[in-house]
């Protein structure tokens, strides 16, 4: 990255720093971002009805012979901005890309719906979908969780709540650059955090503030639902592929999160994109960071797929 681009990134990462004050701002400027133009997407738009209310999720399916695996997909945002609109386009790319039908969930958010209510809303949407999984014309063992960031935090923990339930399992989860730990201050035990916290798009301040808008206390910070690096344990969880962006100050967090997986004795693979910025899934589809994610993600979807077989270095999965 050159200097240029350093200093265009400063100027950028510092618009509207203050998400606690900006949060509505931010939505409105993704609404008018990514408009929603249903007969180019081909989407199908439903409601799940859960203990007697409506969560709206939108379904991508496909261009393929036969019935698709099915990716069920939470968006990202810091739990506060984004929705099934302004992520459709990344959803309808992702689809066809994996060949697999997607399903975004329109999970509410915070602050006037904060922890637990968002996480709640994705975990009854995926027990309904695993517990009748003809909604979706799939099988259960055809269903793999997928997110980014805030949305990768979110499929850690309905992993962790599925298991804790008991009430289904999911064989495989994706969690892109996710959010897993707590603290995002100066006093981080991560050094990404310090290293590209404050001139790479998404800065520490951006995600302190995120997490404050979307916790109801103090003490919600200590919640494994909220810091999944913080469960105690974590044994039986779904084979998982981590894919974290080199200059993200969630990256360490990220790795982190999947060596305890690995600890726990879960089939793992981690993979670092190399001069990616967190929230590449929105890049251009030509581009690099974008282009090698979906080569991960289609090598961990086959059956056998490795660290290995990810082409990924040795120092950069096992920190």
């Amino acid at each position: 990255m050159n200097q240029f681009e350093k200093a265009v990134l400063k100027v950028v990462s510092n618009i509207l720093a203050n998400v606690k004050k900006y949060y509505k701002i931010y939505r409105g400027f993704l609404r008018l971002a990514n408009p929603y133009f249903k007969p180019i997407y081909g989407a199908l738009d439903r409601k799940m009805t859960v203990n007697g209310r409506e969560i709206p999720v939108r379904v991508f399916r496909p261009k393929t012979d036969g019935l698709p695996k099915v990716m069920i997909f939470y968006h990202g945002g810091g739990w506060v901005t984004g929705n099934i609109d302004t992520y459709t386009k990344i959803c309808a790319y992702m689809a066809e890309q994996t060949k697999h039908t997607v399903v975004s969930v329109n999970y509410r958010l915070a602050p006037e719906n904060s922890f637990p209510a968002g996480l709640e809303d994705c975990y009854y949407v995926t027990r309904e979908i695993f517990n009748d999984p003809c909604l979706i014309d799939c099988t259960a063992e055809d269903i793999t969780l997928i997110g980014d960031s805030a949305g990768g935090n979110l499929a850690a923990v309905v992993s962790l709540m599925a298991r804790d339930k008991g009430e289904f399992w999911p064989s495989k989860q994706i969690l892109i650059y996710p959010a897993t730990y707590y603290d995002h201050s100066e006093n981080s035990p991560f050094p990404s955090v310090r290293e590209y916290g404050s001139s790479y798009l998404l800065t520490a301040e951006k995600i302190q503030n995120y997490m404050d808008l979307y916790i109801r206390n103090e003490e919600d910070k200590l919640n494994p639902y909220v810091a999944p690096l913080l469960a105690d344990d974590l044994s039986n969880q779904p084979k998982t592929l981590i894919i974290t962006a080199e200059y993200d100050p969630l990256r360490d967090e990220g790795e982190a999160y999947g060596n305890r997986l690995r600890d726990f004795q879960n089939d793992v693979c981690i993979c670092r994109i190399e001069a990616a910025l967190h929230g590449f899934l929105a890049f251009p589809k030509r581009s690099k960071s974008v282009i090698k994610c979906y080569e991960s993600i289609n090598s961990f979807l086959c059956d056998g797929s490795n660290a290995s077989d990810l082409n990924i270095p040795a120092n950069e999965v096992d920190k």
